[in-house]
């Protein structure tokens, strides 16, 4: 017999043929059946919970009308036509992918087809075939068919089904992608094009609130493997899975980028809720350590994506193995200005600043750790000389010896704080 399942089919109908059931077979079964399957789709309805669960008014009355071809091509072959493409199974399986429907009960009512068909075809045989026949060759060559037909029916439903979730789920990947670009990358709202890609997402609903996050591993490098990257991806959206909000996930620039929304307020007669950023900081903190993550602050709408993104990426150049997860509203002032001027001020550095790292890196940081410990003890020299274990005196010729390399007078406030911010900065250009 051949391994094709279509041939095995024609095997099987000419295993009938040669006991002269078919033809005559196929009128039989249809005048027994009695015309619409109207009781094998109640028998459906009963046995598998999901036709009747469902919300969607059309599966039930093309469950029925699946059943009605399902029985009609059965009867078809019985009467001795060639077996066909089964193009209406395809479109059942197109059909059910698209709305979601799950295979496994597709596959259920299959099942009951396949009992109901056993009996009947086994019936329908017995009373087709003429007195010389041998019984049990009958009723195994009317099982053989059943068999293989809803084998057939099962294996294509089945294929179908997954190739068309495949290619869905590729479509909406892709809508996805263009979604969460034209989301980070900024629109104008007089595009009408990214404006209803917008809306039909539901991202220009009113009263929402937006962050967006931005995790990589803790070894840059491993952003290059797409697999490594995708589960840091999974490992974000695992731990958001239990806070109500919604995301939008990506992977752009080697970095993990998820745009967070959720509801701000009710109506405009209730309080706002909680700001987004701190419900989902202790989530993204159960992250295994080898994540790092930044957190944007809330924007009030969609249009401020772009700047929330750069939040979450400058709040990432300041996660640590100690901090993992860093909201942009948790860095110090003091360091994010340092953070962001570096690169602007970085051609006016003052022209000691050279000599006085030379000179620090000579002191293994004596100096450097001097003017810190000075701004830290409110300028006091008696209080830092007990901070640093020093004698008040030491603390003096260190300050006059920053003094004599840039002619800044670090005991008074405006030189301490420009020998500081720029030390800052070139440590950082560094």
């Amino acid at each position: 017999m051949s391994t094709d399942p279509s041939n095995r089919l024609a095997d099987t109908v000419s295993g009938l043929r040669r006991l002269g059931l078919v033809p005559r077979l196929g009128g039989v079964l249809r005048a027994s059946i009695g015309g619409p399957a109207s009781g094998l789709t109640d028998a459906v309805l009963a046995e598998v919970p999901a036709f009747t669960a469902t919300g969607n008014p059309d599966i039930v009355p093309e469950l029925k009308a699946h059943l009605d071809e399902q029985l009609g091509e059965v009867c078809r072959l019985l009467s001795g036509q060639t077996p066909g493409d089964l193009a209406f199974v395809r479109e059942h399986a197109r059909r059910r992918a698209e709305q979601k429907f799950p295979l496994d009960a597709v596959l259920a009512s299959y099942r009951c087809l396949h009992r109901m068909l056993a009996d009947s075809v086994r019936e329908a045989a017995i009373q087709s075939a003429d007195e010389s026949a041998q019984l049990r060759r009958v009723v195994a060559a009317a099982h053989e068919f059943a068999n293989e037909y809803c084998s057939s029916v099962s294996s294509l439903m089945t294929s179908q089904y997954v190739l068309q979730t495949r290619v869905l789920a590729e479509a909406e990947g892709d809508q996805r992608s263009e979604l969460l670009n034209t989301l980070l990358r900024g629109y104008d709202e007089s595009d009408s094009r990214a404006a209803q890609l917008l809306r039909r997402a539901g991202y220009l609903e009113q009263r929402q609130s937006y962050c967006v996050i931005v995790a990589r591993s803790v070894d840059p490098r491993e952003m290059e493997n797409a697999p490594r990257a995708q589960r840091m991806a999974d490992a974000v959206s695992h731990a958001l899975r239990n806070v109500p909000v919604r995301i939008l996930i990506g992977i752009n620039d080697n970095l993990v980028t998820v745009v967070v929304s959720g509801t701000r307020r009710l109506s405009g007669w209730t309080a706002p809720q909680s700001l987004l950023a701190d419900r989902i900081y202790e989530p993204l903190r159960t992250i295994g350590p080898a994540a790092l993550i930044g957190v944007s602050t809330d924007k009030p709408s969609t249009t401020h994506i772009p700047s929330a993104l750069r939040e979450a990426r400058l709040a990432l150049n300041f996660a640590s193995v100690a901090a993992r997860v860093m909201p942009y509203s948790r860095i110090p002032f003091r360091d994010m200005l340092v953070r962001v001027a570096s690169e602007q001020v970085r051609p006016a550095l003052p022209a000691w600043i050279d000599g006085f790292l030379t000179a620090d890196k000579k002191s293994r940081g004596a100096l450097g750790d001097t003017l810190r410990a000075y701004a830290d003890n409110d300028m006091n020299a008696l209080k830092t000389a007990k901070a640093l274990s020093l004698h008040p005196n030491t603390v003096y010729a260190r300050m006059q010896r920053i003094n004599d390399i840039t002619g800044r007078n670090p005991l008074t406030y405006n030189a301490l704080t420009e020998l500081l911010l720029a030390t800052d900065c070139a440590i950082l250009d560094r």
